[in-house]
């Protein structure tokens, strides 16, 4: 790997669903040590892309190549909803994934101190809230130690003081040289803490830079300004691909 090599990198991603087409001709890259955030309206193709992205399907055309070092894992993932079996810790659940890779039980705990979650360690994993669960979440997908993080939604549905502090726990990871995705509708959140934006609309990118670089082609106050004025002020609609159901 050299300095300029992606840790993260999609060439004209295409992906159908029959007569479908909910990504056409998708392209981006994802370095070590930035925050990439993917913006859009509701069913832009951001959840596709991210499955795509993180293997869990495969494109109908183009290609996703990772070019980071090799580790257990080269992509760690934190689903929008994750979910853990009840009746064990939070550390217990966290030292399971390791133990898949080699980890042992104090790695487990650097993991949980990681996020913050420390002092959670012996709760079940039942009696998480919402947000500690985001935050287990968030540690399981760095077990194995990969070089990218793909994050769907992780300030979903969190209290404003929570959803900064996972925004900030991503930040963190990417300055441990990770790279970060993540989706996210918090655009506020977005400007203050991602270093690259790519906002999708119609299955297709039609903006992408830092939050300033976005801000200032749209002649925008806001990124959130700019979000209304790329996708016509259609932010709160639901899209859906001409021919789907």
């Amino acid at each position: 790997m050299t300095a300029t090599t992606p840790l993260l990198e999609a060439s004209n991603v295409n992906r159908s669903y029959g007569d479908v087409d909910v990504l056409e001709g998708v392209s981006l890259t994802v370095d070590a040590g930035e925050v990439v955030a993917l913006i859009g309206p509701n069913g832009a193709g951001k959840s596709t892309l991210i499955r795509v992205l993180t293997g869990i399907e495969s494109p109908t055309a183009g290609s996703v190549d990772y070019g980071g070092p090799e580790t257990a894992r080269p992509v760690g993932y934190l689903p929008q909803q994750p979910a853990f079996r009840p009746g064990f810790t939070a550390l217990e659940t966290l030292a399971y994934y390791g133990s898949l890779v080699g980890d042992d039980e104090r790695v487990a705990r650097e993991g949980l101190a990681r996020v913050g979650l420390e002092a959670a360690a012996d709760r079940p994993v039942e009696a998480l809230s919402g947000g500690m669960t985001r935050l287990l979440g968030i540690a399981q997908a760095t077990v194995g130690e990969p070089p990218v993080v793909v994050l769907d939604e992780p300030g979903s549905g969190l209290d404003p003081g929570m959803s900064v502090h996972v925004f900030e726990v991503a930040a963190a990871l990417a300055d441990e040289g990770r790279g970060v995705l993540l989706s996210s509708h918090d655009l506020e959140l977005v400007e203050r803490n991602a270093d690259r934006v790519v906002l999708i609309d119609g299955g297709r990118i039609v903006e992408e830079g830092t939050p300033a670089e976005i801000t200032g082609r749209r002649d925008a106050p806001s990124l959130l300004d700019a979000f209304e004025r790329a996708v016509a002020g259609d932010a709160g609609t639901v899209r859906l691909v001409e021919g789907s159901p």
